[in-house]
């Protein structure tokens, strides 16, 4: 059924199909014209031929002795009515047969002139669908007259060498804003230690206000940490590719968290097991996608409360989600948290060591990889995060590709 609705339904409206009708219905009008006017002429110039004579006789009695000849002249006027009418009708039947003709001429010469007219277009347009941020080099250098098209063509490259110009300012920021900003944080820190460690006692309000900064450090350093992976994940190409199970992640995530779920008593359910939801990409971001999405839901979780974890997959696409119980959430501010710096309500203020930039994160690696983010307020309270990602098949796994070892908490929280 649905292949033939498929065969049923109507064509795209693209620039051919109008041009197309455009110009078919332009010849067809002409030739429905000159059709029109010959039939003009036609019946014009036999109204004139069956106009009656005039002359010297006209309107006088026939004498009687060319009774003859009067049914003769009778006779080849009605000859010649007949062969009008039969003329008539021919040049009617011609007529509809050529204008049938003549539109199915018009709808073919109509395709293929929009096709040519089209033709620079669609060369554009596949040139400008296979050059992304990898490839911002690549121009369309389109050949031609100083033309309308051409003009097209050159702005685009314009704007491109722009994109070009933005991306390399950018990806240099990223390259050296990881030394430059970590630098008087690790400064800052050091400075702290030796000021705790001198041997004479140090005051109760200096070890207070020391721990008070390190706390602070830390929250800097992370908050700088997702800013470079977020900068890394939207404006960089994947450094490495590889075959893993986000089972395997999720679970090694879940494994390597077990203190802060012990400490707040949540209970965690796996469903799916370790080796299912096989997808191919960078590990590394992988990974930080699945603990940023593991630590949002320990952080943002009552205590004593619930986290599941599935895995499910289909003939193309391998899903992670992650379900986490709670007080009722708002769908329009929950769709929010996918954006930098976008929380929910007081509970997300900062104060729980959050930066804001985890959903965000996790947002921008599966944009990377291919895949997208979901986030759903469950209408029984909580949150529901799924990650959508591209299936690969297992046998494309390569020897060296399964993780050993636990993977390290590096998730920026939400």
């Amino acid at each position: 059924m649905r292949r033939l609705g498929d065969a049923l339904s109507l064509p795209r409206r693209t620039v051919r199909l109008r041009f197309t009708a455009l110009y078919g219905s332009l010849f067809l009008l002409s030739g429905a014209g000159l059709l029109l006017i010959a039939g003009i002429v036609f019946n014009g110039s036999a109204s004139v031929s069956q106009s009656a004579p005039t002359g010297p006789y006209a309107g006088r009695p026939v004498p009687p002795s060319s009774a003859q000849v009067q049914a003769h002249i009778e006779r080849l006027q009605e000859q010649l009515s007949q062969a009008q009418a039969t003329a008539s009708r021919q040049f009617l039947v011609g007529s509809a047969v050529a204008l049938a003709v003549m539109a199915v001429v018009s709808v073919v010469l109509g395709r293929i002139v929009a096709g040519r007219v089209l033709r620079p277009l669609r060369t554009m347009t596949a040139a400008t669908r296979r050059i992304s941020a990898d490839n911002l080099h690549e121009r369309l250098a389109v050949p031609g007259p100083a033309d309308e098209v051409k003009a097209l063509a050159d702005t685009i490259d314009g704007l491109l060498e722009r994109l070009e110009d933005a991306f390399t300012a950018q990806r240099r920021f990223v390259a050296n804003a990881s030394h430059e900003l970590r630098t008087p944080l690790a400064t800052m820190r050091a400075s702290l230690d030796v000021a705790v460690a001198k041997p004479e006692p140090v005051p109760a309000q200096t070890i207070a206000l020391a721990d008070r900064l390190r706390t602070e450090l830390d929250q800097v350093d992370r908050l700088l940490e997702g800013f470079l992976t977020l900068a890394r994940t939207e404006h960089g190409a994947l450094a490495d590719h590889t075959t893993l199970s986000l089972g395997q992640v999720a679970s090694t995530a879940l494994a390597a968290r077990s203190a802060d779920l012990t400490t707040k008593g949540l209970t965690t359910r796996v469903a799916g097991g370790r080796d299912e939801a096989w997808v191919r990409g960078s590990r590394t971001l992988l990974a930080r996608m699945v603990e940023n999405v593991v630590d949002n839901a320990i952080r943002h979780n009552a205590d004593g409360g619930w986290i599941r974890v599935a895995t499910e997959t289909d003939a193309t696409t391998a899903r992670l989600v992650v379900e986490t119980g709670g007080r009722l959430l708002d769908q329009r501010q929950v769709a929010e948290l996918g954006r930098p710096f976008h929380r929910l309500g007081a509970d997300r203020t900062g104060s729980d060591g959050g930066s804001g930039l985890g959903l965000s994160i996790v947002a921008a690696i599966a944009r990377a990889h291919g895949g997208t983010l979901d986030l759903r307020a469950r209408d029984e309270g909580g949150l529901r995060v799924g990650i959508a990602l591209p299936r690969a098949d297992r046998a494309a796994e390569h020897p060296g590709d399964r993780p050993t070892g636990r993977t390290s908490s590096a998730g920026t929280p939400a």
